[in-house]
């Protein structure tokens, strides 16, 4: 858990009992490969710390499997709406490979508002996934597929040849041939 105290840190500094308190509230869970542990239309009781492995959020919309977002190692995550107005999720979390988390359950969650410097620590993460997603959104509408694909490889190298295919093009709205072709291109260029 070392991992996580460091990631909060990141965020907020943590005193030793506020760091025992919330240590205490999370409880430990490996993830298989491929296993969706939330699952759309099911309400999201959980508050996650991704240690490590990678994670895939999607939907399935008229028989479509539609890739929202990926979650890479470490980070904190959960099915937002669902687990703050426990309600249905409108999506599934799925592991794509062996993964590592942490999680706290709502009611555990409720009570670790009392401390101050989790409180900041969860406005800051907030917002800082609320400035990823308005880049997102904007990348969506104003770049190419083809640049958002370059942009995914300069700032996750490690991660991205770790997403099958067709989990990447469903992500940037692309037939999985088109994000072949784009592949092929990328790759012709660095050659020459």
């Amino acid at each position: 858990m070392n991992l996580f105290r460091n990631f909060i840190e990141n965020y907020t500094k943590l005193s030793i009992d506020d760091w025992q308190i919330i240590q205490k509230a999370f409880e430990r869970r490996i993830v298989k490969r491929n296993e969706i542990f939330e699952e759309q239309g099911k309400i999201c009781h959980h508050f996650y710390f991704l240690e490590e492995g990678l994670l895939r959020f999607f939907t399935i919309k008229e028989g479509n499997d539609i890739t929202k977002t990926f979650t890479i190692a470490p980070y904190c995550f959960t099915s937002k709406i669902s687990f703050r107005h426990q309600k249905p999720a409108e999506e599934s979390i799925q592991a794509l490979e062996k993964s590592v988390i942490w999680q706290v359950s709502y009611n555990k969650m409720n009570e670790l508002e009392k401390i101050e410097s989790w409180n900041t620590f969860i406005r800051k993460l907030v917002n800082e996934v609320q400035e990823y997603t308005e880049t997102f959104l904007m990348e969506v509408r104003t770049e190419t597929a083809e640049k958002r694909y370059e942009k995914l490889m300069q700032r996750y190298p490690t991660v991205i040849h770790k997403i099958p295919l067709k989990h990447l093009s469903s992500f940037l709205g692309i037939a999985p041939q088109s994000l072949s072709r784009i592949r092929k291109k990328l790759h012709e260029n660095r050659k020459s």
